[in-house]
């Protein structure tokens, strides 16, 4: 099994995709879930889900429901996905088919002067740091990444899909409206280039310390927040090396992000900065660095969420169950583990 077309190495996915980080919406905990013996051992005796609210039995159960029909969503997930893909291939028409290749117009100039820095023999972590806006938030950079126009479109051919009777698939367990982009096409000539071209010079020099160098991999969404939908997301740190946040739009008001700590930090010695959204900005973090977004006030906003993968550097210690990967396999860029931990990294753009 290969991930594309031109034949480049396969990626796999952790088993432990099945088990670990379920997310319980109405309590707003991830949990552990590999037997139900196992599950009532961890969580229902004088448990954190019984002082969440989970107090009687039947509670209880309906809990283990949901569980359960996620597990079974995970299990089948690859093949669904793959259906979905076919089906919105045949059946699904664009409203705006330019913006699915990935063209230089899209992108902001200074973004296009941050490139230029970065694939220039000169650079340094300071020379880029003055072009960069850096939040309070530690290592979180904030940059013009496209072009208004093109942030319109991109949001009129989202709203186009959504309103067809095309199917459609949950970006992740903790966002219900949004798009996941791999299913609708965008992959291939948008956001391969994408981070290849344009987002690797920068995670090389901003992140080499957690696979900013050898990002080889990703999976990219679109979220969206509404007044009638979801209106914020739990905190939470993300499956992937660096995280590229783009709000695309509409008009809003509040629902900014909220930054903590790394994942590894006790949340009781963690200290919570605001970073404010602007529409055509991206904001760069590490993934593993804990996150959530604040309630939104009023209107609708989208968000560009690409989740970037190192193989090189999951392939040691799988981030979301903190143990060596058994890999099963996937499909396109699966979670974005590989046989190989030395695995030559193909990409079009390397630092100088």
């Amino acid at each position: 099994m290969t991930n594309k077309e031109d034949g480049s190495r396969p990626f796999y996915i952790c088993s432990c995709f099945t088990t670990d980080n379920i997310f319980l919406q109405d309590y707003k905990l991830h949990v552990r879930f590999s037997s139900e013996q196992q599950f009532r051992l961890d969580y229902q005796p004088v448990s954190l889900l019984r002082r969440l609210g989970c107090v009687t039995e039947q509670q209880f159960e309906d809990v283990l429901d949901k569980i359960s029909q996620e597990v079974d969503r995970r299990r089948r997930l690859s093949e669904t996905s793959a259906e979905r893909a076919v089906a919105i291939k045949d059946m699904y028409q664009p409203l705006h088919p330019h913006v699915y290749h990935l063209q230089e117009s899209f992108l902001a100039p200074k973004f296009k002067q941050i490139v230029e820095y970065c694939r220039s023999s000169n650079i340094s972590e300071e020379g880029l740091g003055d072009m960069l806006e850096e939040e309070a938030a530690a290592k979180v950079y904030r940059f013009p990444l496209f072009e208004k126009g093109f942030c319109e479109e991109l949001v009129e051919e989202l709203e186009h899909f959504e309103q067809s009777s095309a199917p459609k698939g949950r970006p992740n367990t903790m966002n219900h409206y949004g798009i996941l982009l791999n299913e609708l096409g965008f992959d291939e000539c948008f956001l391969t280039p994408l981070r290849e071209l344009y987002l690797h010079p920068l995670t090389s020099l901003l992140y080499p310390d957690c696979g900013g160098r050898c990002l080889d991999s990703h999976k990219a969404f679109v979220v969206k927040y509404d007044m009638n939908e979801d209106l914020d997301l739990s905190y939470h740190y993300d499956n992937a090396e660096v995280t590229l946040n783009v709000s695309l739009g509409k008009d809003f008001t509040e629902g900014n992000l909220y930054f903590g700590d790394m994942r590894q930090v006790p949340l009781s010695e963690m200290e919570c900065s605001e970073v404010q959204h602007r529409v055509t900005e991206g904001l760069l973090h590490r993934g593993q660095h804990m996150h959530g977004a604040l309630p939104i006030a009023s209107g609708q906003r989208w968000n560009l969420i690409v989740w970037m993968r190192a193989s090189q550097e999951r392939n040691k210690l799988c981030p979301m169950c903190n143990r060596r990967p058994t890999l099963v396999e996937g499909e396109g860029f699966a979670d974005g583990f590989t046989t190989h931990s030395d695995a030559p990294l193909k990409t079009s753009c390397v630092m100088t």
